[in-house]
């Protein structure tokens, strides 16, 4: 049984929030939820959020689901569209240098052992 859970128009870069992607990837999904709650960086709470939705959603979908044995089987990571956080910044010489801010797409799948 897979139970998944999408956040999608993020604030935060795709760099950041792989790594705490990785940190959680493969793990149960209680003791991944315990992890975040002490992890001090932007993307945790957003994980963890995401995290606790697919917990419920596998909770919705089939209330005879063991929720202790559900684990983290694929957390993806992938780059927004930035058309609407662009900006510019004066360089040297006349010059300027856009700055893109971050947004991301995260999803998490979980399964059951």
């Amino acid at each position: 049984m897979i139970s998944e859970a999408t956040a999608r128009y993020q604030r935060i870069s795709v760099r950041k929030a792989r790594v705490i992607a990785n940190l959680v990837r493969g793990r149960e999904a209680a003791e991944a939820l315990q992890i975040l709650e002490f992890t001090p960086k932007a993307a945790a709470p957003i994980v963890k959020k995401l995290i606790a939705s697919a917990v419920a959603n596998a909770r919705r979908s089939d209330p005879s689901v063991d929720v202790d044995s559900l684990f983290i089987s694929k957390v993806t990571v992938d780059k927004g569209p930035t058309q609407n956080m662009r900006r510019w910044r004066p360089r040297a010489q006349g010059r300027a240098t856009r700055i893109e801010k971050g947004v991301s797409h995260i999803h998490v799948e979980l399964d059951a052992h």
